[in-house]
């Protein structure tokens, strides 16, 4: 996983429970916490930070990788705006996903191992979401679209009914978005 994750994260940490608190998970994940932006680390590093805000917060780790996917997505708006400011909705900028954004994270980041994503568009109410990637952090994605529905002002509604965490080869997301206030 890129050091650039792991970057967000500990801003991520630091806004929300201050550096006391990323010193205490970094500890307790037994983690020097050196992380390059460009660095390569081992997806089990990430997972026993996540473990240890999982223990410290008495949640479980997917809630944990939620919420940290919906608190990065705003940091990645501040960091690469060229990719948010030419859509006004969240569906159509995460068609993007697969032709331009990470085409660019892997340019911006050699070695980026970046999940598939495929859309069948074929319901305008309804954008199902297909995601595979080997990290099974589908959280992680789940918490993005949340973001970024908040980011572009709507609220979306996530159905989740096949998993990668609970066997099947891919997860299939069903995404509907609303205008905030609508629902």
């Amino acid at each position: 996983m890129k050091g650039i994750v792991f970057n967000i994260l500990e801003d991520v940490i630091t806004r929300e429970y201050g550096a006391n608190t990323w010193d205490d998970l970094l500890a307790t994940a037994q983690s020097d916490g050196v992380f390059t932006s460009l660095g390569n680390y081992p997806d089990a590093a990430l997972l026993r930070i996540v473990g240890a805000a999982s223990q410290a917060l008495k949640l479980p780790p997917e809630t944990i990788v939620r919420w940290f996917g919906q608190r990065m997505l705003p940091l990645l708006a501040q960091r690469y705006a060229s990719f948010f400011t030419p859509h006004t909705a969240t569906r159509p900028f995460l068609l993007t996903l697969n032709d331009v954004i990470h085409p660019e994270v892997r340019k911006l980041y050699p070695g980026a191992d970046t999940p598939e994503f495929e859309f069948d568009t074929t319901s305008p109410e309804v954008l199902v979401m297909t995601y595979r990637s080997k990290r099974k952090l589908c959280a992680l994605a789940e918490g993005l679209v949340e973001g970024a529905a908040e980011h572009f002002r709507e609220t979306v509604t996530i159905a989740h009914p096949v998993c990668m965490t609970r066997g099947a080869d891919c997860c299939r997301m069903e995404l509907r978005f609303a205008p905030k206030g609508s629902l």
